[in-house]
């Protein structure tokens, strides 16, 4: 069922074309015209169109840039319209409007659905929308990649599931491998890291530092270098609060206080003001005797030993080894000891890790190898169905001696996968080899299509594979640009017909200059030049009854008005009506 249809192409600047509209419709269309007038430039327009490189060499000379514009009708709910909708392109009463401008100087830009979106956008919405077929993709299909590629895509769900479990386990294979690698390749360095942070947390827990033990010290070390200054400081100013008794006549803070304060008791009874002033008195003096204490107390406790000294200030060079080394305080040395302790945890798993990494690797391969396995077994027995089917259409393509097959090869490989008592090379799409081969004739023996196949036989060849394709995998819209080179006769009469069979059930488009493949077309479309060289709007015209006959009697003799000519291209048409 057809859920996409190439509408319309209005092209400007491109080529020999300086602005034409190329109108097309569901079913078989045939686009001629005289050699150079331009109609090639219909696939490269949607070639650009559809994520194609740009060329600023198709540019039209004196012209800043060329425009292809395509309008695609698209079902809402199709893979294409949710991809162009999630870029933010909007459907044009469902349809899809592409847009490719390419400067003169080569910068390119492209327009989903009016909204500016990146060039891979449209590559990406080609994969829905069409399959665009020329000498290019010819040579395309001798890549024995596009080969493997085919053949997938023709066993659909009996290759696609075990593919994608085997791309998953592919994947995971490399990581789990490369991280392996890692760890044995740089075993040494990691050991040696490993004794560095070893040596540095049993240093460490040697010295048993405690958080904030450093300052501690510093402040010990302080006090107990000026011992005694600080007791003659003390006794000094315990003698002046509380009285020294050495000098029985000197008079202390303290009894000068108390007596001021018994003057002011003795009247405040009298003025609240200086009752206010004995209070404060008596504070003082209360003041002045705690501190006179503690004082007194601070000079009988002060630690005045020079062996204690010395073991502090040789604890404080045991932790000052340490703040040299890793941190700047005792703080930063016990988060480095930590962080250090983790690492060397992680370190000294490395082993188990490598034990566990292992494992997990011949766990995949073996998962591989049953996947690889299912792999052949499903391709082997879609190759065979594929083989006969492009043969049997080969046989309606004037080839009915010819044989496709396919050969499925495999590469030992030492250090590849165990699959049936074999050790085979392996890659991201399994083990297997495909190679696509053509025996032409009877006694032919079967060669690669990239050798056993003429030009015209590797065009019929492609085309049968698209209709085998089309029952399979359709893809909506189909355009072929000389599908039918080095084709004639009755080859090209069955050409046209398969073509037309295609078109049943998608759209078609086939830029040709054989008339055997145009009279089949269900629209026929002649591109020409005016006198200047160019084609313009005028130059795309649909052709029709006589006008179209005139078209096919100039393909098959050069001559529109051979009465010979036109009875041949009448009897053309008339056959295609009848065995389309």
């Amino acid at each position: 069922m057809v859920v996409s249809v190439l509408e319309e192409m209005r092209i400007k600047a491109l080529g020999v074309i300086d602005d034409a509209v190329v109108e097309l419709s569901p079913g078989f269309t045939a686009v001629t015209g005289e050699t150079g007038a331009g109609k090639t430039m219909v696939v490269t327009s949607l070639g650009l169109l559809l994520g194609g490189r740009a060329d600023a060499a198709l540019v039209r000379v004196g012209a800043k840039a060329a425009v292809v514009e395509g309008r695609i009708a698209v079902e809402p709910e199709a893979p294409a319209a949710r991809r162009a909708e999630e870029a933010g392109a909007e459907l044009d009463e469902g349809a899809l409007l592409l847009s490719r401008t390419v400067s003169a100087e080569g910068r390119s830009r492209a327009h989903v659905g009016g909204r500016s979106v990146p060039v891979g956008l449209l590559a990406e919405l080609s994969d829905d929308l069409v399959a665009v077929h020329g000498q290019t993709d010819q040579q395309g299909l001798l890549r024995a990649a596009r080969q493997r590629e085919a053949l997938d895509r023709y066993a659909g769900a009996a290759v696609a599931g075990p593919l994608t479990a085997y791309r998953d386990a592919y994947r995971r294979l490399r990581t789990v491998a490369a991280e392996l690698t890692e760890l044995t390749t740089l075993a040494r360095e990691r050991a040696q890291e490993a004794d560095l942070l070893r040596f540095g947390i049993q240093e460490i827990e040697a010295a048993e530092p405690q958080p904030g033990e450093d300052t501690d010290l510093a402040a010990e070390a302080e006090r107990l270098g000026h011992a005694e200054a600080l007791a003659s400081a003390a006794t000094t100013a315990h003698g002046a609060l509380a009285g020294d008794p050495a000098d029985p006549e000197g008079v202390e803070a303290a009894t000068l206080v108390a007596g001021a304060h018994r003057a002011l008791e003795a009247v405040r009874a009298h003025d609240p003001a200086l009752a206010t002033l004995a209070d404060r008195l008596g504070e003082v003096h209360i003041l002045i005797s705690d501190i006179a204490g503690e004082l007194a107390g601070y000079a009988d406790d002060l630690d005045a030993d020079p062996l204690r000294l010395a073991a502090v200030e040789e604890r404080r060079a045991a932790l000052a080894q340490l703040t040299r080394k890793y941190g700047e305080d005792l703080t930063a040395v016990l988060a480095w000891a930590g962080q250090s302790a983790e690492r060397l945890a992680e370190l000294e798993g490395d082993d188990d890790r490598i034990g566990e990494l292992g494992a997990e690797r011949d766990a995949l391969r073996t998962e591989l190898a049953e996947l690889a396995r299912t792999l052949t077994e499903a391709r082997t027995d879609a190759a065979k169905r594929f083989a006969d089917a492009v043969t049997e259409e080969l046989a309606e393509l004037a080839m009915p001696h010819a044989r496709v097959s396919f050969d499925l090869k495999h590469t030992e490989d030492p250090d590849g996968l165990e699959v049936e008592g074999r050790t085979l090379a392996f890659g991201p799409h399994g083990t297997d080899e495909v190679e696509l081969l053509l025996a032409p004739h009877p006694g032919a023996p079967p060669r690669p299509v990239a050798k056993g196949a003429s030009g015209g036989e590797l065009s019929r060849v492609m085309l049968a594979v698209e209709v085998v394709f089309a029952d399979s995998d359709p893809v909506p819209t189909y355009l072929f640009d000389e599908v039918d080179a080095g084709v004639g006769g009755k080859a090209a009469v069955e050409v046209g017909r398969r073509l037309a069979r295609l078109a049943r059930s998608a759209q078609v488009v086939v830029v040709t200059h054989l008339p055997q493949v145009a009279a089949f077309a269900d629209r026929h479309l002649v591109v020409h030049k005016t006198d200047d060289g160019s084609v313009t709007r005028s130059g795309v015209r649909a052709m029709e009854g006589e006008d179209r006959v005139r078209e096919l009697s100039r393909m098959l003799a050069g001559q529109e008005d051979s009465e010979l000519a036109r009875a041949h291209a009448e009897e053309l048409l008339e056959a295609a009506r009848a065995g389309g």
